[in-house]
């Protein structure tokens, strides 16, 4: 089909593939920063209720290094605070890429339908 398109059609196709690889990403980016901020904050509410005396560990990356209460928990929540704020942003960039898909959808299809008729099933 694409072979048949105009010129013009066929940027409009390749865009929306390339923005539906994007919006893949962008998903997959978001779910894997939701996971590790729920996993930040249930550390996080499993401390809270840790006595401040209790030893403690954080990983560095083969090694378990000892470290204090208030250091574990001062560096636990500027993790869940800065997942905060990446989720939040993967969440506005997923609008944007969601809105600027449809929007080149829409403008596909008219191309379409003012050139080459209306676009069967399995379209864009």
């Amino acid at each position: 089909m694409q072979g048949s398109l105009p010129p013009e059609a066929q940027e409009k196709l390749e865009e929306l593939q390339n923005l539906q690889e994007t919006a893949q990403n962008v998903t997959e980016q978001k779910q894997s920063s939701e996971s590790a901020l729920a996993d930040a904050q249930t550390a996080l509410e499993t401390l809270e209720g840790v006595d401040g005396e209790t030893k403690m560990y954080r990983e560095v990356g083969e090694l378990l290094v000892e470290t204090d209460y208030e250091t574990a928990k001062a560096d636990l929540e500027e993790k869940v605070e800065t997942l905060e704020i990446r989720v939040e942003q993967l969440t506005k960039q997923d609008e944007r890429v969601q809105e600027k898909f449809e929007s080149l959808q829409q403008e596909l299809q008219e191309m379409l339908q003012g050139g080459a008729g209306p676009m069967g099933p399995g379209g864009a």
